[in-house]
């Protein structure tokens, strides 16, 4: 009979143990850390791109709801657009009751710490605010702006403003000659049509204060010149703002011009840009109002 511990070195020494590596050795560490790199640098832009799409479709989405109740309070007014008179008020304190009869939403953003800048009553004493009853739809995803208050920085509400040409009655010199239409049935937009003439708009949060968003018409057409923005479209979405338009659809608008899209400054406000030619200002000009 063969010794047992025999028989076992034996079978041993025909079959060793693995040995087992316990690290990395430096060489590829590096290397497993250039692939992690390489993949990072791949995957990142794709993930912001990404992130920007999903922030256009929200922000349009948003756009596209206030559009709807724009739509649903001029069927419910007979044909009567929502007044568009900035700040204006007819008696009413503001502190009070933030109540604006003359306008489509009251309030005054403004980038040091009003109060108005986080006030929701202004959104929900709006002329639109029983047609959707969301306060998230007045803000677009890509508005990072806050307002500071109590030492904490909260976020702006509203980012939306409502194209100047629409029912207002401040008849002024953004209106030479008198020569453009100021909209005040939504019949009356089949010159040049629902589908080419935008009635909600996201703007610069340097720019937003009320609702009113002006086009000024002065140059318009032929003396591009002397054009200039007034207020600034926002650009949230890689150089792209969003805008509604009076048939209810929403769409991106790339702003080719530089000046349209001014560098973002602590303490500044990016409203009368002197900006001649500006293929932008044009295309807000022609898509405002139409002459009369």
């Amino acid at each position: 009979m063969v010794d047992q511990t025999a028989a076992m070195k034996i079978k041993a020494s025909f079959f060793p143990r693995p040995t087992c590596k316990t690290a990395f050795t430096l060489v590829e560490l590096l290397v497993v850390i250039a692939i992690v790199a390489i993949l990072a640098g791949l995957l990142l832009p794709a993930l912001g791109q990404a992130k920007l799409k999903a922030q256009s479709i929200k922000c349009l989405n948003n756009l596209r709801q206030l559009g709807l109740s724009w739509v649903m309070y001029v069927q419910d007014n007979d044909d009567r657009i929502p007044p568009n008179n900035g700040n204006l008020q007819d008696g009413f304190n503001s502190v009070r009751d933030q109540h604006y009869p003359l306008t489509w939403v009251g309030g005054w953003l403004d980038r040091t710490p009003v109060s108005d800048n986080t006030n929701q009553l202004y959104l929900m004493r709006s002329h639109l605010w029983s047609y959707h009853e969301s306060a998230a739809v007045w803000r677009c995803p890509g508005d990072r702006s806050t307002s500071l208050h109590n030492r904490t920085a909260l976020p702006r509400v509203r980012s939306v403003s409502m194209n100047n040409w629409m029912n207002s009655t401040k008849r002024s010199e953004y209106n030479p000659g008198n020569k453009f239409t100021i909209y005040v049935k939504a019949s009356e937009l089949a010159n040049p049509g629902p589908s080419k003439i935008w009635v909600l708009i996201d703007e610069r949060e340097d720019s937003i204060n009320d609702g009113f968003f002006l086009v000024d018409m002065i140059g318009y057409p032929d003396r591009p010149a002397q054009n200039f923005l007034y207020d600034v479209p926002a650009s949230y979405h890689g150089g792209t703002g969003a805008l509604n338009f009076a048939d209810g659809h929403s769409e991106l608008r790339r702003w080719v011009d530089p000046r349209t899209r001014p560098k973002l400054t602590a303490n500044s406000s990016a409203q009368h840009l002197t900006t001649p030619n500006n293929k932008d200002v044009i295309w807000l000009q022609e898509h405002s109002t139409a002459a009369r």
